[in-house]
């Protein structure tokens, strides 16, 4: 696979793309701290609150509807050079992301009882993720406007920023992690309590930063007098890419969460062990999700400005780049999972659960890196969202979720087993999504 030469179009792509990652990176460095630091003190407090991270992990979903709206049509406005409608579109995204905000910070620190009784029946975990979502439900507040101005710091190509204020932020929480947790300079050891109370520290400093940064000049900040202006043209177009996008993350969010609902009814062990290869395999997929972030900036940008030629070669391109991440990712997860095993801390049966788990991710990778930077990359960057949610219904809920859920319930398969069937919706949508591609309905200008 022979790819054209592009110096403007690879240093554009190593210039977003870079920053991007090494801030997905540290923020899954997060969940590794959390299973590492947790599971050295107990297996179920790791259990626990990788299960009570889901209902953050379902907010994020909601935020992303948001944010993937904002960094959709801010790329296309900032390659079009319209800052004075950017700024709308940021005001439009902080709106929404306040409300989604507030919800689950209630739900989460007077509902956390019932949130849990989702994810588990086990009482030793519910009583441990309550504990955690009171405190760390408080940082929910936060998340979704932090999100809006890191979203808008990568579109007006500020991507060094958001990786330096990542680090910094996950350097702190990890710190605060083993100072909390472990009771360490004197305190007292605080195990899920700890780990919740260090998220909380490190959503406060990554909002003030962002805030204060957002002044420099060069730098893109809301206009507080048109905060709640509503442009009704502007307002459509936003709704036009937040619906299907909304749709397909909650297609997706509910049934990813769904997964971990199967694996914590199939008891403890299998519990710990989706815990562990959950965090790996979102360590791997940091990859292909920068090269998605960076695809959408990138394909924005040419279509906003008119040159759709550029931008459907630049798509082209960045599908052939996918394949060889996928690739790439499948091969160092066969490389590293004998050296993870080596180092966690699980029961053997859990341990042995782990290790089928590692072997189906890596096949998992290669749909997972194709899907995320077309679906979510290149087609976003157009604003054909709708088939995001077509393939989703059909691929997961159709095909994923049916096959684990009568694996768990009713025909009692393998522990494994029941994980593969939770990952086959990636490889599924695969012939479809090649497909779509070559219509090209992606290649659009949103701007007016």
């Amino acid at each position: 696979m022979k790819l054209e030469k592009d110096s403007i179009f690879y240093r554009k792509l190593w210039s977003l793309m870079i920053p991007i990652v090494l801030q997905n990176l540290m923020l899954a460095m997060v969940a590794v701290a959390d299973a590492f630091m947790l599971g050295g003190m107990n297996q179920n407090y790791m259990s626990a609150v990788s299960l009570a991270t889901q209902i953050q992990f379902i907010q994020n979903m909601f935020l992303a509807a948001a944010t993937a709206s904002l960094g959709i049509l801010g790329a296309q406005y900032w390659g079009k050079g319209d800052i004075k409608t950017l700024d709308d579109i940021f005001c439009m995204a902080l709106r929404l992301c306040g409300m989604v905000s507030v919800i689950f910070f209630i739900g989460c620190v007077f509902f956390g009882k019932y949130l849990m009784l989702v994810f588990t029946n086990e009482s030793v975990l519910i009583g441990y993720g309550v504990s955690y979502l009171k405190i760390a439900g408080c940082s929910y507040l936060l998340t979704g406007i932090s999100q809006c101005y890191l979203v808008i710091m990568k579109t007006s190509e500020h991507a060094k920023t958001t990786a330096i204020i990542s680090s910094f932020t996950v350097c702190v929480n990890i710190i605060l992690n083993w100072i909390f947790i472990y009771g360490a300079f004197g305190l007292e050891a605080m195990g899920v309590k700890g780990a919740a109370l260090a998220t909380l520290v490190a959503r406060i400093l990554e909002l003030g930063c962002s805030i204060v940064i957002s002044y420099k000049d060069g730098y893109i900040h809301p206009d507080m007098k048109r905060l709640f202006y509503r442009n009704k043209q502007l307002a459509k177009d936003f709704q036009k890419c937040a619906l299907p996008l909304l749709g397909a993350c909650l297609f997706w969010g509910i049934g990813f969460t769904s997964y971990s609902s199967f694996m914590g009814h199939l008891g403890v062990n299998a519990a710990a062990a989706n815990s562990v290869a959950a965090v790996v395999r979102d360590i791997i997929c940091c990859f292909s999700a920068g090269i998605s972030s960076a695809a959408g900036i990138m394909v924005g940008n040419e279509l906003g400005a008119g040159n759709l030629k550029r931008g459907k070669l630049y798509g082209i391109r960045l599908l052939k780049i996918s394949l060889v991440c996928g690739v790439m990712a499948s091969l160092l997860m066969l490389v590293t999972a004998p050296i993870i095993l080596h180092f966690v801390n699980l029961t053997p049966q859990a341990a042995g659960y782990l290790k089928g788990m590692f072997g189906v991710i890596a096949f998992y990778m290669i749909g997972r890196s194709v899907n995320d930077v077309t679906i979510n990359g290149i087609f976003g960057a157009g604003g054909d969202t709708m088939f995001d949610m077509y393939s989703l219904a059909v691929c997961m809920w159709c095909l994923a979720i049916p096959l684990a859920a009568l694996g768990t319930y009713y025909f009692h398969w393998p522990v494994v087993v029941v994980y593969a069937c939770t990952c086959i919706d990636e490889v599924g949508k695969l012939p479809w999504v090649f497909l779509h591609f070559r219509k090209y309905k992606w290649v659009k200008d949103l701007t007016h």
